[in-house]
C-alpha cells in the first residue's frame, strides 16, 4: 500500500513544476498547460486526504475542480485563438501589441 508521503511528494513535485513553467515560460499553450498540471497536483493531493480520512469530501471536491477546469479550458484557448488571430503569435511578450 501506497503511503501518503508518496501521494503528497508527486502532488508537490507536480505543482512545482507547473508553478515553475508559469513563471518561467513565454507561450501562452504550455502556461496553459502548466496552470493545468497545477490544478491536477491540487486534486491528487484532495484526493489522497480524502483517503486518509476515510469520506469522500475530497473526491467531490476534485469533481467540482475538474468541472470548473473544463470550463476554464474552453474559454482559456478561445482566448487564446483570438489572441493569435490578432496578432499571429501566441508569446505572452507580444500581447502588449494588443494596448487599445
Amino acid at each position: 500500500m501506497t503511503s501518503m508521503v508518496a501521494y503528497i511528494g508527486v502532488s508537490l513535485v507536480l505543482f512545482t513544476l507547473g508553478a515553475i513553467g508559469v513563471c518561467i515560460r513565454r507561450n501562452a499553450i504550455v502556461v496553459f498547460m502548466c496552470i493545468e498540471m497545477m490544478l491536477n497536483a491540487v486534486n491528487l493531493a484532495f484526493v489522497a486526504f480524502s483517503k486518509l480520512q476515510g469520506n469522500l469530501d475530497g473526491q467531490v471536491a476534485v469533481f467540482f475542480v475538474m468541472v470548473i477546469a473544463a470550463a476554464e479550458s474552453a474559454v482559456g484557448l478561445a482566448i487564446i485563438i483570438s489572441v493569435f488571430r490578432s496578432i499571429v503569435s501566441v508569446e505572452t511578450t507580444d500581447a502588449a501589441q494588443l494596448k487599445w
